[in-house]
């Protein structure tokens, strides 16, 4: 669990410093692209925490 912590952590991280580019990107194209960038990567951290939230789910329920 602590590996998926770890990947959440660093996903979330990851996403703020492509939005934070974006913000400071005075070129269109770039800004669009580190956009997409950030939204991807927010989304996988949301994929890896409903994942976590499942797997404590399933745990919980055998206990």
């Amino acid at each position: 669990m602590r590996d998926y912590q770890a990947a959440l952590e660093r996903l979330r991280k990851d996403a703020a410093e492509a939005a934070l580019i974006r913000d400071l990107a005075t070129v269109p194209a770039k800004q669009e692209m580190f956009d997409r960038l950030a939204l991807h990567l927010t989304n996988l951290a949301d994929q890896v925490e409903l994942a976590m939230i499942e797997a404590s789910n399933k745990t919980a329920k055998r206990a």
